[in-house]
């Protein structure tokens, strides 16, 4: 089978494009025939040599979507349509960025949909990750309130924005690109502001003067203070993004929490497997009956595995990479 292999840390040119041996089936696991796999910017962090516990060569991928081969689960005949997310994909086993993975049974999640392959890939990773950060922060269809996404233009940011004007919310999205503010209306984002560094909450509180009452954080580190500011007293703060790394420098709870307002967070691990199967099963039918409006940017194949890292570590998208072995 063909797989990218990142053969050691560095830039994207690690990724290499080789003949493996097809994983053979053992106890526990399942082999997966990869239709396509969503691209996400842990896998760039993996690459560069963020995750001190993987150990290359690696195929990276954190999820796919595929079709059953073979299995010792009787719940998963084959050709059972599946995805799988997290759960130490590209970390600790082989992942999705081949023709073949081989992955725990207690991953996969059983599907049916008639969506294409490429739109199927867009939606695991990031439409669970949008959906619990929503959760955690406590939005729901006819709960009334404003909502400020940072990170907008970021696939799970995207997601998140066309869940919000599912569930009827007023929200706010940001990017850093001028050019990018028509993707973010056309997801369902009511506002789409310029974040340059410098006047972001002028230009916030210029269409809601106390605040938003949720701030969804996809950038995460560099701007979780400053979005604990920006929300109104009493609101709530969700990060769940790392787009500019994993630490707070300087974190000073008491200092940098404004009384009353609340700060949360969700991981993506947390929705892998059975515990995400009943979500993505409903979010494939908001996406079928086009309530959703999920953005894949460019479809891929393994040999530009290289090239869509460079354009991902450039900020270049507006929505979802998906490649397609």
């Amino acid at each position: 089978m063909r797989a990218a292999v990142c053969v050691r840390p560095g830039g994207p040119e690690v990724l290499e494009v080789r003949e493996l041996p097809v994983p053979a089936v053992r106890e526990g696991w399942s082999l997966v025939r990869v239709k396509a796999a969503g691209l996400n910017r842990s896998e760039l962090r993996t690459r560069q040599g963020h995750s001190p516990d993987v150990r290359f060569p690696r195929v990276l991928g954190i999820e796919c979507v595929g079709i059953v081969a073979g299995s010792t689960d009787p719940g998963l005949p084959g050709g059972t349509t599946v995805a799988a997310v997290m759960g130490e994909m590209g970390r600790a086993f082989d992942g999705g960025y081949a023709e073949y993975a081989l992955l725990p049974n207690a991953l996969l999640m059983p599907l049916t949909t008639t969506l294409p392959w490429e739109v199927l890939a867009a939606l695991p990773e990031t439409y669970l990750t949008a959906q619990g950060s929503l959760d955690a922060l406590g939005l729901a269809p006819g709960v009334p309130g404003r909502l400020l996404i940072r990170g907008g233009t970021s696939s799970v940011g995207m997601a998140a924005a066309s869940i919000a004007s599912g569930y009827g919310v007023t929200t706010a999205a940001t990017t850093r690109r001028e050019a990018k503010i028509e993707a973010l209306t056309a997801v369902g984002a009511d506002h789409a502001l310029v974040d340059d560094g410098r006047s972001l909450a002028a230009r916030v509180h210029a269409i809601w003067p106390e605040g938003p009452d949720y701030v969804l954080d996809l950038v995460g580190a560099s701007t979780a203070a400053e979005s604990l500011r920006l929300a109104r007293r009493g609101g709530t703060v969700c990060v769940a993004g790392s787009l500019s790394g994993w630490v707070i420098p300087g974190f000073e709870p008491i200092a940098m929490i404004p009384s009353g307002t609340k700060l949360t967070a969700f991981h993506s691990d947390d929705i892998k497997g059975s515990a995400g199967t009943a979500g993505l099963r409903r979010v494939i039918r908001q996406v079928e009956a086009g309530v959703y409006r999920p953005n894949v940017d460019r479809v891929l194949g393994l040999d530009d595995i290289a090239a869509a890292h460079r354009y991902m570590e450039g900020d270049a998208a507006a929505g979802k990479l998906v490649v397609v072995p």
